[in-house]
């Protein structure tokens, strides 16, 4: 009995042995593909490659293998990564090799931010890398188009093909990605439309398909992406209608459409409680904006700007009390800014200019204490002179109030802003008289703007105290007399000061007897 059980006790020992020294060997269809991979690479900053030799692929750099089965499960290579706990951008120059579809047990594959590996997704990926959770090759050159098999990698949760040169249409396959949380295609050159499989994606988190060449109509299902919460389609040629179905997407917190051509009104945001950050510049919308916006109580951002909507700005985004940026501008809104406004105790940005606001500005916008940046320009507001109040807003350091029938001459109340002025453009208004020879003490400003006004005498010598001037235009007025020489308006061309009297001296021809 007892050398029986010797005998089985020597059996098991030889048979772990055995085991142990598999494991220790890579098999051999992931040391081929690993040495085709390699093969591939021509030059490798990180030199984590050198290292590739012998048949112990689960000791090489970047590899990880299973501890059962001793098949490899991850390559991690990526071009920015740590070692010796220092930061390295590192480089691969070379051709991504199809055999890295050998590595059948493959999970994770990143060779992210490479910068120069060139190449093609291998068109078998999806029949044979069935186990892959992970796509990250993000930063590359790669080119060609997404392989319908990809569909097929329905254990696929991330998948990052950013800022590289794939091109084509996007695979309806796309929709069989069930498990898929990140799905982020931005940069690239895929065309055509967004299919309409991609609201099969119920476990989708994040969309990025912004700064393609996109075309057609937004899918009308887009609000089955129950779970999403950053959705970017930007910078596309996408037309059409914003889907109504948008509004389901109640976890949503950024939602980027800008840089399209979509059209229509904008639908209602009701149940959207979560959405911070909202672009909707650059298209073709009309309409009103939707009293519905005083409803997004989270809204952070907001930008709406250049498009075609009208009306009146409604009284409910007084509520918006978490608001730091809006952006109305180049639109058609007319009526009355909302004395609710003066609710926004958050505001840093506002921008309402290239539009047809009507009336004065209301006093409650001095409760804005935190506001930088205001642009009122070209609307029909005529508010002929700059309120004090205004001027004594603590924050404030950017001032547009171009085109705003603004008349006499500019007000001492400047010079005395809680706020050091860093940019103020008074342009195309109904100044007149002298420029004050007091402007030079605003000695922060680095861009001012006067053209287009009714300014008489010669530029004070004030202006030399601008030290840090980079950007004046005082073209169009009745100026005459010698600039003053010295930094900075020896810098300036010469297009700063024409259509006036008779300007004269550098950088303009000296003044003749």
């Amino acid at each position: 009995m007892g050398s029986k059980l010797l005998w089985l006790l020597a059996i098991i020992i030889t048979l772990t042995t055995a085991v142990q020294s598999q494991k220790k060997t890579c098999h051999p269809n992931d040391l081929k593909g690993l040495q085709n991979f390699k093969n591939g690479i021509l030059i490798d900053t990180s030199y984590r490659l050198e290292n590739w030799t012998g048949n112990t692929c689960c000791k090489w750099e970047g590899i990880s293998c299973n501890n059962t089965t001793g098949r490899v499960t991850q390559i991690n290579l990526p071009g920015f990564y740590s070692s010796d706990d220092s930061p390295l951008q590192t480089s691969m120059n070379g051709y991504l090799s199809p055999s890295i579809t050998l590595l059948t047990s493959l999970e994770i594959l990143d060779l992210s931010g490479l910068i120069g590996l060139t190449g093609n997704i291998p068109q078998s990926i999806g029949s044979r890398l069935p186990n892959l959770t992970k796509l990250s090759l993000w930063g590359n050159k790669l080119e060609g188009t997404l392989p319908e098999s990809i569909g097929k990698l329905e254990k696929l949760e991330e998948m990052y093909l950013y800022e590289n040169r794939f091109n084509g249409t996007l695979p309806q396959s796309l929709g069989n990605l069930k498990g898929i949380q990140i799905l982020d295609l931005h940069s690239n050159i895929f065309s055509g439309g967004i299919p309409e499989s991609i609201a099969n994606l119920t476990n989708l988190e994040i969309l990025s398909l912004q700064n393609n060449f996109l075309t057609r109509e937004i899918p009308n299902n887009i609000g089955d992406l129950e779970v999403l919460k950053e959705l970017d389609l930007s910078n596309n040629s996408l037309s059409g209608i914003i889907p109504s179905s948008i509004t389901k997407l109640v976890t949503i917190s950024i939602m980027y459409l800008d840089n399209n051509r979509l059209e229509g009104e904008i639908p209602s945001l009701l149940g959207l409680p979560s959405l911070r950050f909202l672009r909707l510049n650059d298209n073709q919308l009309t309409g009103i904006i939707p009293y519905s916006f005083g409803y997004l109580t989270s809204l952070q951002r907001i930008s709406l700007a250049n498009n075609k909507l009208e009306g009146s700005l409604p009284s409910s985004i007084g509520n918006l009390r978490s608001l730091t940026e809006m952006y109305l501008n180049d639109n058609v809104i007319s009526g009355p800014i909302p004395s609710s406004i003066g609710q926004l105790s958050q505001l840093l940005m506002l921008n309402i200019s290239n539009n047809m606001i009507q009336e004065p500005l209301p006093y409650e916008m001095a409760s804005l204490t935190n506001l930088q940046t205001l642009d009122l320009s070209f609307n029909q507001m005529k508010i002929s002179y700059i309120p004090k109040w205004l001027l004594k807003l603590p924050s404030l350091s950017r001032i547009y109030l171009a085109g705003c029938g603004i008349e006499g001459g500019i007000s001492e109340d400047l010079k005395s802003t809680p706020s050091r002025l860093q940019e103020l453009d008074l342009s195309v208004n109904r100044l007149k008289g002298n420029i004050p020879e007091w402007i030079g003490s605003l000695t922060e400003l680095y861009s001012l703007k006067l053209q287009k006004n009714y300014f008489t005498g010669r530029i004070p010598d004030g202006f030399l105290k601008f030290t840090k001037l980079k950007e004046l235009d005082l073209s169009d007025n009745l100026l005459e007399g010698k600039i003053p020489y010295g930094k900075p308006l020896i810098d300036f061309p010469k297009g700063s000061y024409t259509g006036n009297r008779g300007l004269c001296g550098k950088p303009l021809d000296p003044c003749k007897d």
